[in-house]
């Protein structure tokens, strides 16, 4: 089942104060861009967040499940209501990517 527009629309808006956050149509669901970085996927009408240290220290509760059948385990956020906890893990998340090395592409 695909997300919904609205629901994606929603949980952008309520990261607005982690900067510019920005969706995009991806396989029938969405992306997540945060300042150009990609950081999350919405499937299903369900928000999923990449896995770092840093984020799973700040937010040991949250489950680590996989978006989709095959992918890798990301954090389950199930309370999009609470802006401050989705700009605290968007922030912490973000910073620890930037911070991360970036991999060499395949050719």
């Amino acid at each position: 089942m695909a997300s919904h527009p609205d629901f994606v629309n929603y949980v952008c808006e309520q990261l607005r104060e982690a900067g510019a956050i920005r969706s995009r149509k991806m396989f029938g669901e969405y992306g997540l861009y945060c300042d150009d970085l990609f950081f999350a996927v919405i499937c299903d009408d369900q928000l999923f967040v990449k896995i770092t240290p840093q984020g799973e220290a700040a937010f040991p509760d949250l489950p680590k499940v996989p978006a989709y059948e095959g992918a890798n385990n990301s954090l389950l956020v199930e309370d999009v209501e609470d802006r401050e906890q989705l700009t605290k893990l968007a922030r912490i998340t973000c910073e620890a990517l930037r911070r991360m090395p970036s991999k060499k592409r395949r050719r």
